[in-house]
């Protein structure tokens, strides 16, 4: 066994991500369930070990030992272009490692049933926009094709600051510039620091992870600038909080206006299993119309759900008006819809 046939393995069953862990086969995510492979043996620690030490470089090696995780992107020199994003960590001191299918294709917005609402955030020449949800969600699919939207449509310049590069993006009508931590940047924040100054038209930051980094985005939204981020939060009204919530008590206010001038949208979203196989993708849609930026302001956030319940002149709608929606159409079983919400009367009700 190697990590060419496990990794090919994957591609061969539509696998999103491939697992593997001491004591257990290779496990593949197909259509968001962890199934084993079969016919294939247990894997021990010593295994693991050295089907990973056959992609990772000796400085790679001791900075696993040394830091107890890597993180990295790869690639199988097929001619496939498929590209892995690769974890490895330690568990009960053994080894493990997950990784992430990147398929080469960036998938067009109506590819991935974007609403019409979202096309016009692409049109945009400053503010936030936020793409939400758990880890697994398609976050990086769906800014992966917001990017390519813009780069087929607008001159712009168009920096990507990542970890690690995910998708490549080839020029059509923009220039873009792909960073990677660890590689072309030593960390988020010093990167955004110096960005102002390479020219930026639109800047993506593949997550949002400390103060720091939330307070630089936010100043550069304000001054010119498109900027598209993920965090891993739940629903809309959640991210504006958490986005407000890591700062200071103190400052809190002062960032509630900020936010409130400079978010324009977010799109929380959740991946499901499909009638028949497959994924759909479940959204809920926030549009910072001056109503919503008045409840951000005065620290209503709990109003902002009614706000999306009553927008859809505004291209706003919920979670649940979305999961009702995929399952009238056929898309998604009724037990897949009421488990997916914490508003279940909002899907059964007529």
């Amino acid at each position: 066994m190697t990590v060419e046939e496990i990794f090919k393995g994957a591609v061969s069953l539509k696998a999103s991500d491939i697992h593997l862990a001491h004591g257990l086969p290779v496990y593949y995510r197909i259509d968001g369930i962890l199934r084993p492979a079969k016919n294939w043996p247990a894997l021990n620690h010593d295994d693991i070990l050295s089907l990973i030490e056959t992609i990772i470089s000796k400085g790679q090696k001791e900075e696993l030992f040394k830091e107890r995780n890597l993180e990295f992107s790869y690639q199988i020199d097929d001619g496939d272009g498929i590209r892995y994003r690769v974890s490895i960590f330690w568990e009960k001191n053994t080894l493990a490692l997950a990784a992430r299918l990147i398929l080469p294709k960036i998938p067009a917005m109506e590819e991935i049933g974007m609403p019409k609402s979202t096309y016009k955030l692409a049109e945009l020449n400053d503010g936030m926009v936020l793409v939400t949800g758990p880890t697994g969600s398609g976050k990086s699919t769906t800014l992966a094709a917001l990017i390519d939207h813009i780069n087929e449509t607008r001159a712009c310049h168009i920096m990507t600051l990542e970890d690690p590069i995910e998708f490549i993006f080839k020029p059509k009508k923009s220039v873009i510039a792909q960073r990677e931590l660890g590689r072309d940047m030593l960390s988020f924040k010093s990167a955004l620091k110096h960005i102002v100054r390479q020219d930026p038209d639109v800047v993506l930051v593949s997550e949002m992870r400390d103060l720091e980094t939330v307070s630089l985005a936010i100043t550069l939204a304000e001054t010119g600038h498109l900027l598209l981020a993920t965090l891993h939060t739940p629903n809309a009204p959640q991210t504006i909080d958490r986005m407000i919530d890591i700062f200071p008590t103190g400052q809190q206010r002062q960032i509630r206006l900020q936010v409130a001038m400079a978010l324009r949208a977010v799109i929380s979203q959740h991946l499901l299993p499909k009638k028949g196989g497959g994924r759909a993708a479940a959204r809920e849609i926030l549009i910072n119309t001056p109503a919503v930026a008045n409840l951000i302001r005065e620290n209503k956030i709990a109003q902002i759900r009614s706000a999306l319940q009553t927008g859809s002149k505004d291209g706003m709608h919920t979670l649940e008006q979305d999961l009702k929606k995929l399952y009238r159409k056929g898309d998604i079983d009724l037990d897949t819809a009421v488990n997916s919400t914490n508003y279940p009367e909002e899907i059964l009700k007529d």
